[in-house]
Order: structure tokens, then sequence, then C-alpha cells
């Protein structure tokens, strides 16, 4: 991999990361435009999703701030309660984490294979655009203010399970959490923020044993490229961030699965 190629790929994280039209899918798309083999290693891709992480931590460094000194109080109160709700969603991506990684890093070597990933993202999000809409028209449905902080366990749990399948190149992270969240009842702006909180722990925590198993010294990629993509990364990120956030919130997914099935299509026809 060249600087160049780097660059650009970091650019494509950055910009994508927080959409939810997969990062990682974009990333695969990418290497194949740019004539990349496909990676023997997952160092870079974890470089690049740890950089857009620590664009979320600047982002979000209020919030954070909050919930540290929530928890510090030691006692059970709201920042306790979300966090504790946010260490449940990160129990089925850790199980992942722990016993399939070879398996995942498999999969980063199939363009069809991510197409086929990003229908299933269109379907996912068109599906939970129309069941988002029908839950709050029915007065009936229990209110999703009815949970501590907007979100249950059991939500958290499921949105968990969403994390830890969408670690498949073209099923958005983003995108199948939120998605997740809104089918099982929860409000969109909460889910919005709950989804980028939940991944910055099994995010920072794969780059650090990374970096302690000797992962990033024995990567295919060189550390320019690797610095260059996480500092491309790291800076479109936190450009894009609180635009893609506040877009998440207000736009209907819908268009973003339209566009998730259309360059599904395109890698069918044209890779």
């Amino acid at each position: 991999m060249e600087w160049f190629d780097a660059i650009i790929l970091g650019l494509i994280q950055g910009l994508t990361e927080f959409l939810p039209v997969s990062s990682s899918g974009h990333l695969v798309l990418g290497r194949e435009v740019l004539g990349l083999d496909a990676p023997d290693d997952l160092v870079f891709e974890t470089t690049v999703h740890a950089a857009t992480v620590l664009s979320t931590i600047i982002v979000f460094r209020h919030q954070i701030w909050d919930l540290l000194k929530g928890l510090f109080r030691f006692r059970y109160n709201d920042e306790t309660d979300y966090i504790l709700k946010i260490c449940v969603s990160m129990i089925p991506v850790f199980v992942v984490g722990m016993f399939f990684r070879d398996f995942v890093e498999g999969l980063f070597g199939s363009v069809h294979g991510v197409a086929a990933a990003l229908l299933v993202t269109a379907v996912l999000l068109f599906f939970s655009d129309l069941v988002s809409g029908r839950q709050y028209k029915d007065v009936r449905l229990p209110s999703p203010k009815a949970y501590r902080n907007g979100i249950s366990y059991w939500q958290a749990f499921v949105v968990g399970l969403g994390q830890a399948f969408a670690v498949t190149p073209g099923l958005s992270r983003s995108g199948t959490t939120i998605a997740t969240g809104l089918i099982c009842g929860v409000r969109r702006d909460v889910m919005a923020q709950f989804s980028f909180l939940m991944v910055l722990v099994p995010i920072l925590g794969s780059s650090f044993l990374d970096l302690l198993g000797g992962e990033v010294a024995r990567s295919s990629v060189g550390w320019l490229p690797l610095l260059l993509g996480f500092i491309s990364a790291f800076v479109s990120g936190l450009f894009a961030c609180k635009v893609m956030i506040a877009l998440v919130k207000k736009a209907k997914l819908g268009w973003f699965s339209l566009y998730c099935a259309i360059v599904a299509v395109l890698v069918f026809i044209f890779m």
C-alpha cells in the first residue's frame, strides 16, 4: 500500500463511519478500485477505525466527561445506568472478537460478499423506517421514554447483537445498531448517540491488543501508510461527525437504504 492509497482509504473511512452505509464495506470496495490486494491482516482497518473513534471522543467529550463524573460518584444514577447499558451492548461483539477474529478477517477479501451485505443493510434500514414510523403513530404502544436514558437493558443487548453481526464488511455497524434500536422501540435521537458511544471501547480495545500483541509490527502495511491513514481518517471523521450525526437523527433511513442498494447493484454489475 502506497502513502496516497492510505490517505484515500482514510478519507473513505472518515466520511462513511458516521453514515449507515458500512465504512468497512467501502474500505473493501476502495481497495478494489485502487487495485490493492485483499489484506493479510486487519491492522490498517483497525487503525483507521480507531482514528474515527478518536474523533467521536472529541465530538462527544462533554457527554463522556459527564458519564465519567457520574460513574465516580459511586452510586446508581443516570450516568451509571447508561454506562452499564453500554457494557451490556458490548458483550456480543466481545465474544466475536475473542473467538471468531480469524473468520472475520477472511470476510474482507470478497467484493461480492460486501455487495450482498449492503443489500441486507438496505433491507434492514428500509424495514426499520417502516416499523419506527408505525410505532410513533400508534399511541397504544409504550412510550420509549418509559426506560431510563430512553433505552432498556434488553434493548441494549439486542442492539449489541446487531453490532456483533455488523463486523461483516458491507453490513453497516451504525446502520445495523440504529435500525435494530428503532425496531426495538428506541427513539432515533437516543439511538444515534448510543450507537456511536457503544463502539468506543471495542475498537480502542482491539487497537490496543494489536499494539500489545505485536500485530502492528508484523503487519504487511508499513508504518507510514498506517500513520497517514490514521491522520486522514481522524481529520475527515472530525469534520464529518457532527454533520453526519445530525443527518442520521433527522433524515429518513430509507434514503441510505436506496444508496446501499444502488452501490450493491453496481458492484455486482461492474466488479
